[in-house]
């Protein structure tokens, strides 16, 4: 088994946020990767309009928090790079049984967020075409609904507004959970 224990134990330290409780052990290929006790993970980093079809959590939610551990203290510290981050969360996911289509998706995801930080960019291009071919073959069953969600979003934030004015609106006003 690729995690030394099938479970985790989180505590919730915000809305967005947990904290892992002990730590979570990965054996790759050839490394361990151990998530500390402490870790804060928001579990899969799913944007809101997709979360119809990829929930926060799942049976990839162990790959998921050891991705978030992998995308900041692993960079940082040199023991992978971006890309490996990724190729690592999506062979965890494997290990663990995720649907072959979920796990690309989920991979071409996170590849995609990638581009969002200039620590996780270098090395994006070389992922590039698979990133693409994904992407054109799942944004006919994706986008449609993503913004039918997105204008639903919106609506709600407008009602909720004019209903609550002054407060934070954190569920309509935010397109990520």
């Amino acid at each position: 088994m690729p995690f030394e224990d099938d479970s985790i134990t989180v505590t919730r330290s915000n809305d967005d946020e947990w904290k892992v409780v002990g730590e979570l052990v990965y054996h790759g290929k050839s490394d361990v990767f151990v998530v500390p006790d402490g870790f804060p993970t928001d579990f899969a980093t799913v944007p809101r309009v997709v979360v119809w079809l990829i929930p926060r959590f799942g049976r990839y939610t162990l790959p998921a928090v050891l991705h978030d551990w992998l995308c900041t203290r692993g960079i940082e510290t040199g023991v992978v790079t971006s890309r490996e981050a990724d190729g690592i969360f999506r062979r965890a996911m494997r290990e663990l049984g995720v649907p072959v289509a979920r796990r690309w998706l989920m991979w071409t995801g996170v590849r995609w967020g990638a581009l969002t930080t200039p620590l996780r960019r270098p090395g994006w291009v070389i992922s590039a075409p698979g990133v693409l071919a994904i992407t054109a073959v799942a944004a006919p069953v994706v986008v449609p609904p993503a913004l039918l969600i997105l204008a639903a979003l919106a609506v709600y934030g407008v009602v909720e507004g004019i209903v609550s004015p002054g407060t934070r609106a954190t569920d309509a006003g935010s397109l990520r959970t």
